[in-house]
């Protein structure tokens, strides 16, 4: 997929340079005045993906890849090996469609999982749906709910594609930021907040939605009680629907817990929830997610999914099925995947840490996910022309700088905000730590090995 996903952005590259032009969606348009073979208007200005162009240049340059958030190691292996029995120890049907809106068995072991975390009894059949990732599964509630006309709120930083899927829906995209502690310098996740009163005035009448995102990538902050509660509030009040993301659900360190808001009072009746199996159980590649909520907004959802994917790959989901099943049977117990993986990444999160402090980062201990962004201001860097355009923000050219120069591949934290706030981003870069104890080590050798040399 990754390798696709380069071909396809190089592909654009070379069609816009072919009509003596940007790579822009509105570029292609100038290809010919008479021609009726347009791209749709709603691809304007969202072609640009920051995942196209720093692959492609890790790849590139073969750096060390911190960048891309998935693990490099081996899944639990009571996963793989129900996934290898599957095609061939159970009955052939196996292999043919299931049901569209998620396969029987395991959206019945989801409603065992969830009900009693949501305080809820979740209908297998009529509150889940199972898509192609926690993307697919956006993507459809978007579809579903957002008009043009509609405002959506997205808390800064996000991930990337609410922005897009918000624009394609025909919506508004309205910005909060998280922001850093004043009267201190910021060293944990836990020193960003929302400002109320500044979260007060973004809802108005038009407002349709508020998209929230905890644990947070890239920030790694995990949303306590009372902050859910204020957001919660503000929805009641001004009857909209909250997009919870939620797939690093299961990865919190520390004393940090996660909180799901759709369990608050007066909040399942309006929030859809999203969730992982790739961020759950360590398999990003088999790209499966769920979306669960009340009936009466996931038929919606479940609509849009019917006329879009329509199925999920079957043998996947009853390997996930009976993933969750085992998790179920030791849930809470030291045993269980939702434990160790935590403890596994915790560790892995520190070791990071205490490299890029040693290299002279300013890093952000984060509560929870996949990664940890660090102020790299300090760092006496002179780039080149071929950190890219001085009109790039400073963590763009940075990081292209470090790719190309010291073989370590991140992302720029800036590409997570809105041009407006870019600024508060501005000095950091994200790393990720989920990553083997070998490649985080080949880090550290590449950072001291430029100390020295400094």
């Amino acid at each position: 997929m990754a390798q696709f996903c380069m071909f396809r952005g190089q592909l654009r590259t070379l069609i816009g340079k072919a009509v003596n032009t940007n790579s822009s969606v509105s570029g292609y348009r100038m290809m010919s005045s008479s021609s009726k073979i347009l791209p749709a208007a709603r691809l304007d200005g969202v072609d640009q993906n920051v995942w196209l162009e720093f692959t492609a240049l890790a790849a590139e340059h073969k750096a060390c890849n911190l960048g891309q958030g998935f693990p490099d190691f081996s899944p639990p292996s009571f996963i793989t090996k129900e996934l290898a029995k599957i095609p061939t120890q159970s009955q052939h049907l196996i292999n043919q469609y299931t049901r569209a809106f998620g396969h029987g068995p395991l959206v019945e072991n989801l409603s065992k999982l969830f009900s009693p975390l949501y305080g809820v009894e979740i209908d297998p059949l009529k509150d889940i749906l199972i898509s192609i990732g926690g993307y697919g599964a956006l993507f459809s509630c978007f579809q579903a709910f957002i008009q043009a006309g509609d405002e959506v709120i997205i808390i800064e930083p996000y991930f990337d594609c609410y922005e897009p899927m918000v624009k394609y829906s025909g919506g508004t995209c309205r910005f909060i930021p998280l922001r850093p502690r004043e009267d201190r310098t910021p060293t944990t996740s836990a020193d960003w907040s929302l400002d109320k009163d500044e979260l007060r005035k973004m809802f108005n009448k038009n407002t349709k939605a508020i998209v929230i995102n905890t644990p947070n990538n890239p920030l790694g902050k995990v949303f306590g009680r009372e902050e859910l509660q204020m957001i919660a509030d503000l929805c009641v009040e001004f009857d909209c629907l909250c997009i919870s993301d939620e797939v690093y659900e299961w990865l919190t360190f520390d004393d940090s817990s996660h909180v799901r808001i759709a369990s608050l009072p007066g909040m399942w009746d309006r929030t859809l929830t999203v969730g992982s199996a790739g961020k759950t159980f360590s398999i990003t590649g088999w790209k499966l997610g769920w979306t669960i909520g009340p009936s009466h907004l996931m038929k919606h959802v479940q609509t849009v999914h019917q006329n879009s994917i329509y199925a999920c790959a079957t043998p996947l989901q009853e390997a996930v099925s009976r993933a969750v099943a085992h998790e179920i049977s030791v849930f809470g117990s030291e045993e269980s995947y939702f434990k160790t993986l935590p403890r596994v990444l915790a560790s892995k999160r520190d070791r990071m840490w205490d490299i890029l402090k040693e290299t002279g980062l300013r890093p952000i201990m984060p509560q929870g996910g996949y990664f940890m962004i660090a102020d790299a201001s300090a760092l006496d860097v002179r780039m080149d022309d071929d950190a890219g355009s001085d009109d790039l923000p400073w963590d763009h050219r940075f990081v292209r700088w470090l790719i190309i120069n010291k073989k370590v591949a991140t992302i720029p934290t800036s590409a997570f905000y809105s041009q407006e706030h870019k600024h508060i981003a501005g000095k950091y870069v994200r790393f990720c730590f989920c990553k083997e104890d070998a490649t985080i080590e080949r880090m550290a050798e590449i950072f001291r090995e430029w100390e020295f040399s400094r």
